[in-house]
This record gives C-alpha cells, structure tokens and sequence, in this order.
C-alpha cells in the first residue's frame, strides 16, 4: 500500500518516491509501467537477497522481467571501483544492453554503489532505487548523488544521476538492527536543524516511535525528510551552492570514517558527531545560542546516538581529514553551521584553530 509518494521535480528528469508497505511484492508492476526492457539488473548485496531475494523475483517474474543478480559484500569498506568492476563485467557477460534498468537493492552503500555502476554503464542505464535501510529511504536514494570511495575519503569518485523511481517499502526496517535504525534518525534530525524546525519540534515530541517503528510515524518521517531533500536538489541539483547544507555534520562525520577505515561507525552515527561538534562550533562562533545547541545535542543523544569524537584521535590529525571534504576550497574548509533550529549557514575560511579548539575541549587529544 502506497502511503505517501514525493516527487523530485526536476523538469524531464523528474521521478517519484513511493513511500508504503508491501511495495516490494508490486515493483515488477512499478518497473514495467515505466520500462519496456525485459532484462534487469538487481544490484544488492548477499544479507538483502536472503531477506528479501525471492520476494523481489517473483514480483519480477510475475510482470516479465528477466533478472540478473549482481551481489557485492557487504560493508562500506567494498564500495571501490574494484566492486563496480565486477558489476561491469557481470553486465556486458549477460548482455545487458542501455535500455535494461538497474535496481539498487538496500542500504546506502548497494544505492550508492549500484547507482554509480549504472551513471557509467555504457555511458548510463535507467537506475531504481530501492532502499532498506532508514537512512536510505531518507537520504542516499534520494538526489542523484552515485559514487564509490578511495583510501584517501569518502565518495571521491562519483557522479551526478538521478533515478527514475525510488521505492521505499517501510516493512523492509522490521528487520534492521536497532544500531541501523539509531543511524538512519541521525539523517532524519538532520533535516529538522537545517530546513524544517516544526519537523524538528515533532522529532522531539516522536523519537521513541520511530524508534519502536510505529508506521505513520515512520511514514510521515520518511515523507518529510523526503520532501525536504527534494526542495533542495530541485533548486541545487549539483550542489553548486544551497545543496551543501545537506552536508551538516557530514565534514566531521566522513573525516572520522576515514581515519577508522570505514569499519568502526555506521554512517549515520559518524554525521551524529559531526552535527554536534558543529552545533558546539556554531556557539563558539557565536552563530547559535547555546539553548538551540544543548536541543539539537540531546535530541541526536536520546534517538541513541553518539555526540563525541572519541579519544584516540588528535585534534590535527582530524582536521587533515576534514581537508579532504569537497566544499574545502584552496586548503580553507567550509562547514555548514546551526544559524537555529530550522537554519543553517555555509560558513567559508572557518579557522582552524577555532575548530581544534571546540574538538579539545570535547575531549580529543591537542596537538597533531
């Protein structure tokens, strides 16, 4: 059942979300009202096929679909050109021609993974997101933003390439890990500080329901990240200026997943710290009134995410690893600072030893 459906208006390219339950059983009917192909590419990795593999194929079958399963391991640290090699391969073995769409089955890495190896197969192929995982559903299938990583950062290595459909089915977080439903609010909260502070007010009214799972309060989330993401890249769709606020958080937050090898935070807990150390830099920089930062922190504390950088990282050795953010420009970084709740400002040339010190006296090592 379809419960809410966002469209990403983007002139020609535009494409609907469809937001709802059950809806994996109905996406061969999805596909085929859009598609006249007969040959698919399902791009996943092997825990989403065991869960949700047969479901999916049938509802392919039943609308005449021939599938090819492409699968990857999972883990952020097998997002690398090394995997989208493969998929190339797979693909031109099985003949699969620029008409057959490509469906990215699960999670953020499979959607960004699965999208990037269709943005540059055969110069691209149609993309269908299919997100399992709260902070996709809310974030990366949304936007058009594809790529894989390299050893020096995060999502180095990518393209802009919008889907034409995404489909969220809400029954797929039933079977999510509580520490994947605590990542994915961290991008829900996220959207409330930088666009929508009545949404914010609701998340501190609903997090415990959404943390229980509660469908329309899971529906309505869902929707409003959604549609705030959208309004976004419509007007942005390249980031060339207003989108970089999607990136609140995301400078500290891809920095210490880069010092940990991608292997010691899920995404969403990384952009957790990196929110509040940029809610803590927004009052040191007298943006933001420190009431507004002490709300934003124990909101992101009670959906039970961490706010601290942890100890073992040196405050120099964490700005090096924000240089390498994207918005960083001739070697001055750019973050994306609290002005309030519901407002943002991208903030050019912050100084560095500002930075180092709000990180010290959050308990991270000086010097570096």
């Amino acid at each position: 059942m379809i419960l809410e459906e966002v469209t990403v208006n983007l002139g020609g390219r535009s494409y609907p979300i469809l937001i709802g339950t059950g809806l994996l059983t109905r996406l061969g009917e999805f596909l085929r009202a859009r598609f006249t192909a007969h040959r698919i590419m399902v791009v996943t990795n092997h825990t989403v096929r065991c869960l949700y593999g047969d479901v999916v194929e049938g509802g392919l079958r039943r609308a005449g679909w021939d599938t090819v399963w492409a699968e990857m391991p999972d883990g952020e640290e097998y997002k690398t050109l090394a995997t989208v090699q493969g998929f190339y391969d797979l693909a031109l073995a099985t003949e699969l021609d620029r008409a057959c769409p490509v469906i990215a089955l699960g999670g953020g890495v499979v959607g960004d993974t699965g999208g990037f190896f269709a943005a540059t197969y055969q110069r691209g192929v149609p993309l269908v997101q299919v997100p399992t995982t709260l902070l996709a559903q809310v974030d990366a299938s949304v936007g058009g933003k594809v790529g894989v990583n390299h050893p020096c950062g995060k999502n180095m290595i990518g393209a802009f390439y919008q889907p034409r459909l995404v489909v969220a089915d809400l029954d797929t977080l039933a079977t999510l890990p509580l520490r994947e439903i605590r990542a994915g609010l961290a991008e829900v909260i996220k959207y409330g500080v930088i666009k929508e502070a009545i949404f914010f007010a609701w998340l501190e009214e609903n997090i415990e329901r959404l943390l229980r799972l509660e469908r329309d309060a899971l529906a309505h989330a869902v929707a409003t990240s959604c549609r705030i993401k959208a309004a976004v890249v419509e007007e942005d769709e390249t980031e060339a200026g207003l989108r970089q606020i999607l990136n609140y958080g995301h400078t500290v937050g891809h920095a210490l997943e880069a010092l940990t090898d991608y292997r010691d935070y899920h995404h969403g807990e990384a952009v957790a710290i990196g929110m509040a150390v940029a809610a803590r830099l927004a009052v040191e920089l007298g943006l933001l009134a420190e009431d507004r930062a002490t709300r934003i922190i124990s909101l992101i504390r009670r959906a039970g995410l961490p706010t601290e950088v942890p100890g073992q990282f040196s405050a120099g050795e964490l700005v090096r690893a924000m240089r390498l953010d994207k918005k960083t420009r001739g070697g001055r970084l750019t973050l994306v600072l609290p002005e309030a709740i519901g407002r943002v400002r991208i903030v050019p040339r912050v100084d560095v030893q500002v930075i180092k010190s709000v990180l010290v006296r959050g308990g991270v090592r000086d010097g570096g």
